[in-house]
């Protein structure tokens, strides 16, 4: 796929999640759409597909939300990982080999790259992460940055 067939595959992504999640008040919902058309419109090379949000009872915690794929971690501290380090920095991480990233926590052996994406609140506060893996190495790119940080910031628009 070209980066400009990738991009324009994002944007249809990013309005079939919309118009499905339009009007729904649950995160839980949105998170599960958002992980289901995502993981079909990049199968196979999205080999884990989901959400950890943030613990409100453990603020400093990611607990795995709604996903597609192998069994997930249950939980993942802040600064822990590549969803940790999402998580406690509120960027997004792009890793071409996650066996060389320092405190990778290894979910499932199968994934290679992975990339991580903060999930904001309407008031600017972090609710969650988007996680892909993929079971290629350096599977992601500024593409996939650009197209599913634009989806994370409609998640919770409405």
């Amino acid at each position: 796929m070209t980066p400009e067939e990738k991009s324009a595959r994002y944007e249809e992504v990013r309005k079939e999640i919309a118009s499905v999640i339009d009007g729904e008040t649950s995160r839980t919902a949105r998170y599960a759409t958002a992980s289901c058309l995502l993981a079909q419109a990049f199968s196979p090379r999205y080999f884990w597909t989901g959400f950890y949000e943030v613990d409100p009872g453990k603020p400093s915690e990611l607990v795995v939300g709604p996903y597609q794929g192998t069994l997930g971690c249950l939980r993942i501290p802040f600064g822990k990982g590549v969803c940790g380090a999402a998580a406690q920095q509120q960027v997004t991480q792009i890793v071409e080999d996650v066996h060389a990233f320092p405190g990778h926590i290894a979910c499932d052996s199968s994934t290679n790259s992975e990339i991580v994406v903060p999930v904001f609140t309407p008031e600017g506060h972090l609710a969650a992460v988007l996680d892909v893996d993929s079971t290629d190495y350096a599977a992601f790119d500024e593409t996939d940055r650009a197209g599913l940080e634009a989806i994370c910031a409609d998640l919770l628009k409405n």
